[in-house]
């Protein structure tokens, strides 16, 4: 596969040449621009999934419930070969209902988009369905609550391939106590349905990691690269 996306990625993927952004001084907020909404796929959503969407809009297993503006339930191809997840909700996704809609999902949107692919050929959905307050890492009792609708997405969709951004996707995907993304990033795990097929799972850094710190999208780069190579390399 040639490096050419990556560089691409690289130089462009905050419109600075490679350089993390500014941060912005005192308390002025900008809303980063909003990814065009998903267009309907022409395979048709799996009943169950339209079910198990409608059940998730009205939950109140545990009391991130009380304090949403919106639940962001995932959007994409539901019968897609790569499934992206999060942690969680952040203000923007909150309020638009979307996963990865700020600027850590545009960063997001431009890895993908790297890697010769679209927003509604992927699924991206979260650990949890609700924002935390201030958003905080989700506790024990919120993620247990909401794991079993992130269970039936990834049984329904069926992907290829799980892409974990970050610990605390990798933490709670792979059960396990804490997890430290920079030891297991680039590896293959595996992850097992209910039904008893076994997915494969890549963990790499959440896109608000690379923001922080641009020289880890190399190792990102170099994750999806592999991805891709596992669901046939179809950026080739």
């Amino acid at each position: 596969m040639s490096d050419h996306p990556f560089k691409s990625f690289v130089e462009e993927s905050m419109g600075l040449e490679g350089k993390p952004p500014k941060p912005t001084g005192g308390t002025v907020m900008t809303s980063p621009k909003t990814p065009t909404p998903i267009k309907p796929t022409t395979q048709a959503t799996p009943k169950a999934f339209v079910s198990l969407k409608s059940t998730v809009l009205a939950c109140t297993k545990c009391p991130l419930h009380e304090t949403n503006t919106n639940y962001v339930f995932g959007e994409g191809n539901p019968q897609a070969d790569i499934m992206f997840i999060g942690e969680g909700p952040g203000r923007d996704e909150d309020l638009s209902g979307r996963p990865f809609v700020g600027r850590a999902g545009q960063l997001l949107t431009r890895i993908i988009s790297a890697m010769k692919l679209s927003r509604e050929d992927v699924y991206i959905a979260n650990v949890v369905k609700c924002r935390p307050p201030n958003n905080r890492v989700p506790l024990p009792n919120e993620v247990s609550s909401c794991k079993p609708y992130l269970e039936q997405q990834i049984e329904i969709i069926s992907p290829k391939v799980l892409v974990l951004l970050g610990a605390t996707a990798a933490t709670h995907i792979l059960n396990e106590k804490k997890v430290a993304i920079t030891k297991i990033r680039g590896a293959w795990m595996t992850y097992t349905l209910a039904s008893g097929k076994t997915v494969k799972i890549m963990p790499t850094f959440h896109p608000a990691a690379l923001l922080r710190n641009s020289n880890l999208k190399k190792d990102v780069w170099e994750d999806m690269k592999t991805v891709l190579q596992e669901i046939g390399n179809p950026s080739s």
